[in-house]
This record gives C-alpha cells, structure tokens and sequence, in this order.
C-alpha cells in the first residue's frame, strides 16, 4: 500500500476533524457531522471546490475621504492625504471577514500559505496589498508558474523588494535573489564562493539585469505595472552552469517570462514547493520516508501538471500518509488558526450593522498580530520564522509573550466575550449542547465536545477531570431544570456558568495549541 494511495481506513469524527484543522480555519460541530456523513471523497471534494471571489471592502464610516463614499469601495479610488489609515484597518478586518465565511474551504489557508510564501509587508498603500491578495487568491490552486510570472511584476512586490528600483543604470538584486532562494529554487549547500548548489551570485546579478525596466503606477487608475523600456538593459545576460551557462537575449517587456520558464525548467522547483506544502498541512519534520515517498513522487505529479497545485494538495490530503498516527496533532496552531478557530467551532456570531462587523473583525485581527501573526506585516522576506526556522518550526509560536495571550483569549472567549470598542463577540453554550447526543450527561457533553476540539481523543483521566467541572453542581439536575423551561433565563444561568467555566479550561489545557 503507497503512501499516496487513497486513504482506506475508519471515518469518524477524528479523521474530519484532522482533515478540517489542517485545510480549514475552523468548523463547527455541525460541520464536522456533515463530513462524516459526506465521506472521504465528497469531503475531500468539497473543500477544493471553486468559490467566487469576495466582495472588496468598504469604507463603511470614513466620512472625510474625498474619493469614496461611505458604503462604496475603496480600492479603485484615487488617494490622499490620512485615508491610508482606515483603508488599512478597512483591508485587515475584511481579510479575518473573509476567513470567517469562508466555510469548508482551502481557500483562504492557501492565501495565508502563498502570502507566507510570496511574502510583501510594508506596503504604505493599501490599494497595493488588495490588487497583490487578490492576485494570490485567483491562483490559490492554481498554476504556480503562473503565479511566479505574474507576482514578478506585481505593484506590492515590486515596491517591496526594489523591483521598481531595478534600472539598467543601477540593478538592485533583492527579487533576483529572493526570486530563487525563497519563492522558486530554494538555497542548497555552499559548493563554492557565491554558489549555492542550486543558484550561483552570477545568477542573481545577471537575473537581476533581465528583471529591470518594470514600474507600478499607482497614481494612474487603474493601478498597474508598466514596463519602461528605457529603464530596461537590453544586453545578453548569461547565467552560471548551474543553469547550463544559458544566455537570456533581450526580450523587452516579456524577459521576465523568460527568466521564469528557465527557472521552472529545473526540478528543484516542483520539490521545493512541495516541501513547503507538506511542512504547512501535514507535518514540519520531513523524514527521509516521507521524503522519497511522498514529496518526490508528488513534486513529479506537480510538473506533469504544468505547475498546477491543485491535484497535488487533494491527492496529499486524501492520502493514506496524510491520516498516519504520526501526523496528527503535531503542528501547534499559527496565531490565525488559534484565534479563528473558535469562531467557527462554537459558532460565534458576528456583529450585523457594519461599524461593529469592521471592528469586531479589526479586533480579531488585533490579536493575532499581537500573538505575531499579523497579515501584511511579516517579519522578514521569508516569512514568519516558526514556519521556516528548523528544527523548532511551530513551536516558536509559543513564548513568554503569546502564551498569556493566548490564555487571556480563550479565557475572554469562553467567559466575558471579546470586546471590541462597544460590541462583545461572544459564544452561545446552547449553540454547543444542541450537538451533543446526549446534553444532559458530562461525561458525553466533556467527550464528545473535546473529540469534536482536539485532534485526538482525550485518555480517560483527563476527562474525568474535566467532567469534575461539571458534576458537583449537579449537571444532569441543572441541565434537565433547564430544559424543561428553557426560556426561563434564571434557569440558563447554571448551564452557561458550568459550561463557561469546562470550556475554559479545555482552551487552557496544552492539547489545544495542537492541531
């Protein structure tokens, strides 16, 4: 039986919510149910199926900006002065929106993945980091040679690393290198002075020079990149034998294309790529197994695919190495994971009229940049470090600073709500009991709720101990009271004070940092 054969084994709740974790930000109970009912393919199915695009955001109370009404978009206007602001908070409360409807969809842990992957931060024009987001989104699973070409030339990174600097009378090598150290090649082994196995310092200076002559115009709607062919050096570039010592004759506004068709002409891109894919959904530590059985023959599928990723992810995670034992459980939830997650498994609802839908989410997104995971705001070219530092990985997500972070989250979550200016996001307990088989037993209420929570099941101390949360205040008596008037508020009390405090403490046990 091949790694990579379709998973044959038991399909219970454990196995979707493996699966859920790992592709989704979050699912409910009643999701989850429906997974399990579904099956393996039809779940499978469903979470790779094509969705639109989102609406764009809006100004939804910025009474002052001259270009865009209150209620329209601003992504398309014109700018000026102190509208970059509310744009800003305006795109990062529409990004955690997004997540937060994204139902069971891949979607959107592919946009984090390819924002991880080609990383911009530092954009002071949020119209920039819209056009660059929603060129990720369109590609999420799609053709990564494509995207490859168009990030290239792409407005956001072209302002972060310098393209639109890059000139013929002074070549600025930042993407040249990052083109292949990070988003194509990957750096190998030093083999010698300024040669990386994989790419040699020749390669970026002469890569460089082909990439020059590209400009974004962000005063000219609708913003763009152009190319400016007095900017561009049309000499021969000629690359290292690494790449066979070819030669790149000018090609004008299409040499970008040419840089990148030489690139992908290399097999190391297909099991970079993969590499990366199998440390974001399945496991950090790649085992020599897993590396000759899984990654290599699907960075093959991914080049007989012409670079197309998505046959590739479904085939990973419909496979029978992707529900091994030794991959479940094992990734400690990034910031968004960890702060979205909750939303959606107890069914959080958000806030109907827009100035409170925009600051509850800009809340949301407050914490997980608080807990270093903001999006637009990576750290460094190569992502946020738990992602790529070997061998720690995830676990630098957990440190003095987050942990109590962490705990004040969940605690706000379960307890008091989040609060955010006047509006409370908060969780219903009824919401919970009315998917447990049996509500009126802890010990099926701590069960089943934790195997629907965690990513495996808890052993029996653990949930006698969290069961003593429920028992010595009667649960059966109190739940049973309830029920039989349940719109006695008196009576709801109890259950929402018992069950406020079990989920409390399941969110505080170390179990649900893993995924």
């Amino acid at each position: 039986m091949s790694a990579l054969d379709l998973y044959s084994g038991p399909w219970t709740e454990r196995q979707v919510v493996h699966l859920y974790h790992r592709a989704v930000y979050g699912a409910s109970i009643g999701q989850i149910k429906k997974g399990v009912q579904q099956g393996l393919l039809a779940a499978t199915d469903e979470l790779f199926r094509d969705r639109p695009m989102p609406n764009p955001p809006i100004n939804v109370n910025y009474a002052t900006d001259p270009d865009v009404p209150i209620g329209e978009t601003w992504v398309d206007k014109g700018t000026s002065a102190n509208v970059n602001g509310y744009r800003n908070a305006s795109l990062r409360a529409w990004s955690l929106k997004n997540i937060y409807n994204s139902e069971i969809s891949i979607i959107e842990k592919m946009l984090i993945f390819w924002h991880n992957h080609f990383v911009t931060a530092d954009i002071n024009d949020p119209r920039l980091s819209y056009i660059y987001i929603q060129l990720l989104r369109s590609q999420a699973l799609g053709n990564f040679k494509t995207l490859a070409e168009q990030i290239t030339i792409d407005p956001a990174m072209l302002n972060y690393l310098n393209g639109r600097d890059n000139t013929n009378r002074a070549p600025n090598e930042n993407y040249a290198r990052e083109l292949m150290e990070l988003f194509t090649l990957g750096k190998g082994e030093l083999a010698g002075p300024g040669d990386y196995t994989t790419f040699t310092e020749q390669d970026v200076k002469e890569i460089a020079r082909a990439l020059t002559g590209w400009i974004d115009t962000r005063n000219i709607l609708p913003i763009s990149s152009e190319f400016r062919a007095g900017r561009h050096d049309t000499g021969t570039k000629t690359l290292s034998h690494r790449f066979g010592n070819i030669t790149i004759a000018n090609g004008g506004a299409d040499e970008y294309k040419n840089v990148i068709n030489i690139i992908f002409n290399r097999t190391e891109v297909a099991t970079f790529l993969v590499t990366k894919l199998y440390r974001w959904f399945v496991n950090t530590e790649v085992t020599d197994t897993a590396y000759q059985e899984v990654i290599l023959p699907l960075a093959e599928m991914l080049r007989k695919d012409q670079y197309v990723v998505k046959n590739v992810l479904k085939t990973l995670l419909s496979s029978n190495h992707f529900y091994e034992d030794c991959n479940v459980g094992v990734l400690i939830k990034d910031p968004i994971t960890f702060v979205m997650n909750p939303t959606s498994t107890f069914e959080i609802d958000q806030p109907q009229e827009a100035v409170a839908n925009e600051r509850a989410f800009l809340g949301l997104y407050a914490s997980t940049f608080s807990l270093q995971m903001g999006m637009y705001q990576c750290p460094a070219v190569a992502g946020w470090q738990p992602t790529y530092q070997s061998p720690v990985f995830g676990k630098l997500w957990l440190n003095s600073t987050t942990l109590p972070l962490r705990k004040k989250q969940t605690d706000f979550v379960a307890t008091t709500s989040l609060t955010y200016s006047t509006n409370k996001v908060g969780l219903d307990v009824f919401k919970i009991l009315k998917e447990i088989s049996d509500p009126s037993d802890a010990n099926v209420v701590v069960t089943e709720f934790t195997n629907y929570t965690f990513p495996f099941p808890l052993e029996a101390n653990q949930i006698a101990k969290v069961v003593e949360l429920l028992i010595p205040s009667n649960w059966k008596t109190i739940y049973n009271t309830y029920a039989a008037d349940p719109q006695n508020t008196q009576k709801q009390l109890p259950v929402i004070n018992r069950m406020r405090q079990m989920l409390m403490y399941v969110m505080r046990m170390p179990e649900f940092h893993l995924y």
